[in-house]
């Protein structure tokens, strides 16, 4: 039994640590850094290269417009802005929407072909002759400063790749799927403080950029193309900075069964890409980087699902042992705590399903789907059946 409560603290520990226990940590350690005057370079925000917004699309006409205008829109020198979409497979009428654009200096390039995300990526950036290209998503919108943000990290020459906030709209916030905004401010914390002690251990797809001599082209089968290129960047000794401020808009996904098609997508993803990244592990050849990466990213994507429904049997054992009607006993009361969590988190799903909204269950809803949805997508590694291309989730309107 003692063996039984031993693994048990183990990997409580464990999940802890990981979403919240690594948070914790790196507060005091940028708290520290602080202490002792160590700071970032500072930003020149006299730098302006040209630079080029770079979209994979497929199937995109409903935002097509509203994506190209945007671009123009930006408050950085439009004669240094080039746009770049490369529409592959795309048969609702994307190309030809964008071809009205061309005269405007927007350059398409479309093959029938559909490659998926990255094989467009890849075939596309043979068209960039900018020292910087901006990657985003063809339904999202930049806040009007992001490229000249993102520009600025770059003036440090010891940045390689920098990162934007992904932001979610959503008109009702009274949903489970409005929890994901809630998600992502927790992780843009998490990024300013992974990039304030040395670097952001990965960049959102739906806004990201590099410098263009640093691409590599990426394993036509790679699901995470975003997760892969920005910390292979950082695996030559670049940093991959973040600046909240150079934002992407998105909607919430329609629904939690959406976003649970999207996120069993990024945990299938997950695995394939700690598996392709495995000397990263390697703590004492990339010291901090590895230590980041490991801390926020490794371990929710394998160790913490899997150990909690581990450490839900081995607490239920260990209970069972000591009485479940023995309420003097620490194990019995985190059993049944642990039931309850479960209890308001089905509550949530059945809710949600009848479009009741109950806002106290949804973070625990949320919490539980994270969680299936890496072991759902780790399952659908290893039988191979996750396809490269991207099966779009909902959106809400």
């Amino acid at each position: 039994m003692l063996t039984l409560k031993i693994i048990f603290w183990l990997l409580l520990f464990l999940v802890f640590y990981a979403y919240l226990g690594y948070g914790i940590l790196l507060y005091f350690l940028i708290k520290i850094k602080r202490a002792f005057g160590s700071k970032n370079k500072s930003e020149n925000t006299d730098y302006e290269p040209e630079v080029t917004l770079f979209v994979a699309a497929y199937n995109e006409k409903d935002y097509v417009d509203a994506k190209v205008k945007n671009g123009f829109s930006l408050a950085y020198p439009q004669d240094k802005i080039k746009q770049v979409w490369v529409t592959d497979g795309s048969d609702d009428g994307t190309p030809d929407l964008l071809k009205k654009y061309q005269e405007n200096g927007v350059e398409v390039y479309h093959e029938n072909i559909r490659g998926g995300k990255i094989g467009a990526m890849n075939r596309g950036m043979q068209f960039v002759k900018t020292p910087i290209v901006i990657f985003s998503d063809g339904n999202t919108t930049l806040g009007k400063e992001s490229v000249q943000r993102i520009v600025n990290l770059f003036s440090n020459p010891k940045v390689g790749c920098v990162s934007g906030e992904k932001r979610i709209f959503s008109k009702d916030k009274d949903t489970a799927a409005g929890t994901e905004g809630i998600y992502w401010k927790y992780e843009s914390t998490l990024k300013k403080w992974d990039a304030e002690l040395y670097s952001v251990v990965g960049a959102a797809g739906e806004l990201f950029a590099i410098r263009t001599e640093l691409f590599q082209k990426v394993e036509k089968d790679t699901l995470l193309d975003d997760f892969i290129i920005s910390l292979r960047v950082a695996m030559k000794g670049y940093t991959i900075q973040y600046d909240p401020e150079a934002y992407a808009i998105e909607t919430a996904s329609a629904n939690v069964k959406e976003e649970l098609k999207r996120k069993v997508r990024i945990a299938a993803g997950g695995i394939q890409s700690i598996i392709r990244l495995s000397p990263l592990l390697n703590i004492f050849k990339y010291g901090t980087l590895s230590f980041q990466y490991i801390s926020h990213r490794v371990l929710r994507w394998t160790v913490a699902p899997i150990a909690l429904p581990i450490i839900f049997i081995l607490n239920g054992l260990v209970a069972f042992a000591e009485g479940f009607t023995n309420f003097n006993c620490l194990y019995v009361w985190l059993f049944y705590s642990q039931i309850a969590f479960y209890i308001l988190a089905l509550s949530g799903w059945y809710l949600e399903n009848k479009a009741i909204k109950v806002k106290a269950l949804f973070i625990p809803y949320y919490f539980f789907i994270m969680n299936y949805a890496v072991l759902m997508g780790i399952k659908r590694y290893f039988k191979g059946s996750q396809s490269v291309n991207w099966e779009r989730a909902k959106r809400g309107s």
